[in-house]
């Protein structure tokens, strides 16, 4: 089959990740629900879809757009599975607080929470306001914080259950390559993600003794609708592809796909790791030639 390609008026071409088929899913998952953050769009529907792929009931948390959580909790229907959503926003403890029990009580128990919900309030930083600065430290951080301290109380609760994973939980939180790359214009956003990390691990060392595995996603540029103007022309894909050595944008299937991994008993021996899915952005490309 031809590549698919995206083509400039004096033809050149651009390739285009679209042309790559979707790896399968394999049923590594069954008898372990989910609960997805911010599951209504982008990395976090495909994320939900994903896990349902691999056999787990999700929950599909959304703050706004309520007719599209249900079209993402129709198409895991579909897929033979169960699946709910929640409205909950991550920033407030009790909307966190009633989401996971909820979840819970539908489904009897979590063996997998990711932490997807985040959102950007961009700005220079002399002209930052606090309302922006505290907004993305509250969805990204703090609502990271809340959700999965609701996660690990009940994985710590019911413990390990052999026959259905090695690990008593699976935890995973959503950063970005914005955890190692700075970014100027948008410094809450990174600093929130930065945050992640030290999140993560923290998490990581306190609950590995208790065969709850926690691990981050690190995304580079991903083809969602929140950055569309990154990627819709030409001009734009080219100027993106200087940031990605392997010279293609994400899908959000490349993401889906590395959450089904963390979450399965494959990765039994993986907790503390930040897995970066970004085409290599994260060796800053620009020193490719000496700097």
């Amino acid at each position: 089959m031809a590549d698919k390609q995206t083509t400039e008026p004096d033809g050149e071409a651009l390739p285009d990740a679209a042309r790559l088929p979707n790896a399968p899913y394999h049923p590594v998952l069954a008898g372990q629900p989910a609960l997805v953050t911010g599951a209504n769009s982008g990395i976090g529907e495909a994320v939900a879809i994903g896990l349902a792929k691999a056999g787990a009931d999700v929950a599909i948390n959304y703050v706004t757009h309520p007719e599209v959580a249900e079209e993402v909790a129709h198409t895991i229907t579909k897929l033979g599975r169960r699946a709910i959503t929640l409205k909950a926003d991550v920033s407030r403890e009790d909307e966190v607080e009633a989401m996971y029990a909820k979840a819970i009580t539908e489904f009897g128990t979590l063996h997998i929470s990711v932490s997807n919900a985040g959102l950007q309030r961009d700005s220079a930083f002399v002209d930052m306001t606090l309302e922006q600065w505290n907004t993305v430290i509250g969805v990204n951080l703090t609502g990271q914080f809340l959700c999965q301290r609701a996660a690990a109380r009940e994985f710590l609760k019911r413990g390990v259950v052999p026959s259905v994973s090695k690990a008593a939980g699976k935890i995973i939180c959503m950063s970005s390559v914005h955890q190692e790359v700075p970014w100027a214009g948008h410094v809450n956003y990174a600093s929130s993600k930065g945050g992640i990390k030290m999140l993560m691990e923290s998490m990581a060392q306190e609950l590995g003794p208790h065969f709850v595995r926690v691990n981050a996603i690190g995304p580079g540029a991903i083809r969602t609708p929140i950055n569309t103007a990154a990627w819709n022309t030409p001009d734009a894909y080219r100027a993106l592809m200087t940031l990605v050595p392997y010279k293609r944008i994400g899908e959000p299937d490349d993401i889906a796909q590395a959450a089904v991994w963390l979450a399965s008993d494959a990765a039994d021996y993986v907790t503390g790791a930040t897995l970066f899915v970004d085409g290599g952005m994260t060796l800053y490309p620009g020193f490719a030639t000496g700097g």
